[in-house]
This record gives structure tokens, sequence and C-alpha cells, in this order.
């Protein structure tokens, strides 16, 4: 089992904003499980939160925008990337402005803050999408594509072409994750001059210079564009190599903007939400195609999820039987719900049902067409739950489980007679002063019955 990740200890940096051009501290801090990437604007009222998901992406113009009722969050991709290349699950980034700082134009500085904040495992298991088959989505105006496919590790290719011949066509691989480091880190963003020479003139990148992005020259400079250069950079002199790049600025790898490219895929995919095992081939990637496609495998994965159905070997001696259970909760028969234990961690429970024709609630539910009662089924989920909380405490035989809010509820087949019922529960958040948040699914017949956010609280009987 691979466990989550976050990191030690907070850690902040300073920086500007590419295009806002202003100064913002970012702080790192260490997360839950579960609680992937979210960004807080400390700088704002209630310091609203945003997580780091594809459906929070509203524009893709100069970089990754997000958005949460009204909150924006502008270019997280290069600080996204970096927290995925250093293998970690979950980290708050705390932001006192909107844009995070470009630094040098790569993922090198956020890296390296990590690395000195250092890193520790979370108790809880890391979840991890296997591609089972070719899964692609295609930009139809540009020809931009993104795809991928079954691999037993997180590859990346990026393919460029921009159809210039200062850049030419650059190719860049990332065979594992753990390459990210020393390989693509330090490769820092781009632009061609017509496109800075637009940006400049309508004000669009107040906080570039040439130690953050490399400026590929594919027109003649005339020398008004040079003056306005200069001006815009505070340089004295401003020059042409002779591959075709602004100076005061040497490449890292002859395909830099390739590895860029690549360093943009790792950081949007990322808006997905859980690690991926498959590999991607992004051909001409941009921000655009890049959340597309994260949007796209997300839902797929979310559907996916929902419908799958965990597999327990019921032959198996349990973690706890029935006299188990009764030692630990209050409940006694008939509304005693739940027959075995079957797993648990510091996160999750397995509770398992077998549903006869004698139980009391078939006397009247319905007698000629016998069904469980979702909200019974509900409570023994409920049940299940109170093990996983009540497993915190040295003495559960003197504490009560009570019901605080029950969400989201769906029943979406029926339980019958002869059925065998799986409950799983799970933690949305940590279990604190006793409360206990989880989403729970009943499985039965190889199928999702019933699915609810629950919370419960226990408290020390009176």
């Amino acid at each position: 089992m691979v466990k989550q990740k976050t990191i030690k200890n907070e850690i902040s940096l300073t920086g500007v904003g590419l295009h806002t051009g202003k100064e913002v501290t970012m702080t790192f801090k260490p997360a839950p499980i579960n609680n992937g990437f979210t960004f807080v604007r400390v700088d704002l009222q209630g310091h609203p939160v945003i997580e780091a998901d594809a459906n929070y992406v509203v524009n893709t113009q100069r970089g990754t925008n997000l958005e949460k009722l009204g909150v924006k969050i502008q270019t997280p991709e290069h600080v996204l990337a970096a927290l995925v290349g250093c293998d970690l699950d979950n980290v708050i980034i705390e932001l006192n402005a909107s844009e995070l700082p470009i630094m040098d134009g790569s993922s090198k500085y956020f890296v390296e803050a990590i690395e000195n904040a250092g890193i520790e495992e979370q108790n809880a298991k890391r979840n991890v999408y296997v591609v089972k088959e070719v899964i692609s989505f295609t930009d139809e105006t540009t020809g931009s594509e993104i795809l991928v496919m079954p691999s037993d590790d997180y590859q990346v290719t990026a393919m460029v072409d921009f159809g210039t011949k200062v850049l030419g066509t650059q190719n860049a691989t990332m065979k594992s994750i753990a390459d990210f480091k020393e390989e693509i880190a330090n490769s820092r963003t781009f632009s061609f001059l017509h496109e800075l020479e637009s940006l400049l003139e309508n004000g669009l990148i107040k906080g570039g210079d040439l130690n953050n992005a490399i400026v590929y020259v594919d027109k003649e400079i005339s020398d008004a564009t040079m003056e306005n250069l200069k001006k815009a950079f505070g340089k004295d002199k401003i020059s042409v190599k002779p591959n075709g790049v602004l100076d005061n600025l040497t490449l890292h790898y002859p395909n830099e903007a390739a590895r860029h490219k690549l360093l943009d895929v790792v950081g949007d995919l990322s808006l997905i939400g859980v690690r991926i095992q498959g590999k991607i081939i992004a051909n001409k990637p941009g921000h655009y195609v890049n959340t597309q496609f994260a949007k796209k495998l997300a839902k797929i994965i979310k559907i996916e999820q929902r419908n799958h159905v965990p597999v327990y070997d019921l032959n198996l001696e349990p973690l706890m039987d029935i006299h188990k259970i009764m030692a630990v909760l209050p409940h006694r028969p008939p509304f005693l719900l739940i027959d075995r234990i079957i797993e648990m961690s510091d996160s999750h429970v397995v509770g398992m049902k077998n549903v006869t024709m004698n139980e009391n609630f078939f006397v009247g539910h319905f007698p000629e067409a016998p069904v469980m009662p979702g909200v019974l089924i509900v409570e023994a989920m409920a049940q299940t739950g109170g093990i996983l909380v009540l497993s915190t405490v040295p003495d559960p035989e003197n504490y009560l489980t009570y019901f605080m809010k029950i969400d989201n509820v769906k029943f979406k087949h029926k339980v019958l007679p002869g059925d065998t019922l799986i409950f799983k529960c799970e933690l949305i958040s940590p279990i604190r002063r006793g409360i206990c948040h989880m989403q729970a699914n009943a499985y039965a017949n190889g199928k999702l019955v019933t699915e609810a956010e629950l919370m419960a609280q226990i408290a020390r009987k009176q």
C-alpha cells in the first residue's frame, strides 16, 4: 500500500505575479489525509478555500486560472507540478494575493522549498486511478491532443510544434515521477516575441523580466520594439543570441520548451484530484487542452469509483465477529444491524450483514414483497462507522453514538432477503473531539445500493 504524503513543516516564499506584477507571499502548510491540494486566500475575509479541482477552471489564457464563488487563483500550474513532482498528496497553500509567484518561471524554487520543509508519510492509502484503456481529448480548433494509456507507472511525453523555425519540433519524456526534480523542475516558461509585444502593449505581463521567461525571437525586432523591451525589462541593452533567444538567459536544455510544456501537463493534470497510473502523451499541449482532458478524466474516474464494488473474501476469519461487535456497540437485536467487521484502519472500516427473511422489519415492510427499509440501511452504515469512531477510545462500552447530520443520501437498488450487504465507511476529515464525518457506501449483488455522507458524535454515557 502506497501511503499519502504531506510536508513536515510550513515554509514560505515571496515573489511577484507574472501578469499582475504584485508581490505575493505563499506558504506551504501540512494538510490532513484526503485533503488534496487546497489554496487559501488569507488576504480575503473568511480566508476562503479553493480546491485544486478541474471543475473550478474558468479560463486558460496565459495560464490556468481557478475561480470558486468569485474567489480567484491565477497560474497555479508550476506550484502544483512541484507538489506532484515531490510525490505529495496533501498540502495547504496560503496566499495573500490571487496570483502565485512566477519565481524563475519554473518549478525549481518550489521543489527546493518543499524539500526544505521535509516530507512525511500519513496513515492513509493513496488514491490512485489505474488506467485500463486509452482515454483521449482533442481540440479540433488547434489540433492539440492529449491521451492516457495503460502503464505500470506515471509517465508523460510532450511533443511541441509551434510552426516556427526558431523553436522547431521538440519532444520531452518523463519516465517516472522520480525524474521530475532532476530533469523537469528547472525548465522555464517561454514566450515568442510576437506574443510578448502584444502582452506588453496591453499591460498584461507586469511581473516579467528576462530572468523568468525564455523569449524566442520569431521575427525581426524593430528599433521601436527593442526600446519597448529595454524599458519593460529595465535593461540598458538587449540582444538576440545565435540560437534565437533573447540574451541574459542560457537554455538549460536544447528542448527546454518541451520540458516546460511537460511540466505544465503535470501541474494541470493534478487538478484531476487523484494520482494516475498510466502514460500521458500530449501532442501540442496547452492549458486549455490539458484542463479539458483533466475535466473529462475526473468525470470518468468519479463515475467508475461510484460504481466500483470492493471485493472481500467473506470466508476469511473476520476482524470482529458478532460477539466482539456487541462488546463495542451498545445496540442489541433486533436493532443491531451488522454481523461482522471485515477490515479497519485509522481512516476506514468495512462491515457486513446477511439479510434474511427472518428480519423483524420484513413482517411489515412489505409482507408480500419484502424490501429492507432504506433508513435501516443508513443505520447499518452508521453502526459500521460507529465501530471506527469508538475504536479511538479505550473504553468504548461506556460511550453512545449519536447522529449529527445525514447528507446526500441516495438509494440506488432494493435490498431483498438473501442479499449480503457490505458497508464501507471512509473518513472525509480526521476524527476530532469524538466527531466522525464519513462517506458511507453499501453494496449488494455487485452493485452500489446506497450512499450517504454521515456525521456522528460519541458521548460518554450519563
